[in-house]
């Protein structure tokens, strides 16, 4: 199951910074994360300091 990142986001980077397939890019206003991509490593919402990222 893939990751996707809740409203909470305060697009710091630091999962883009982590994430070993770049599936995560910044979007207009927080970071999105593309499913597809995603290989549901746990990266990201290891990172994130307000837990933006969860699984879909």
């Amino acid at each position: 199951m893939a990751y996707r990142i809740e409203d909470s986001c305060i697009s710091c980077g630091a999962c883009a910074a982590e994430c070993p397939v770049e599936a995560i890019t910044q979007g207009d206003t927080q970071f999105i994360i593309d499913e597809d991509t995603c290989i549901d490593c746990g990266n990201c919402a290891n990172v994130c300091p307000v837990g933006a990222p969860v699984e879909a």
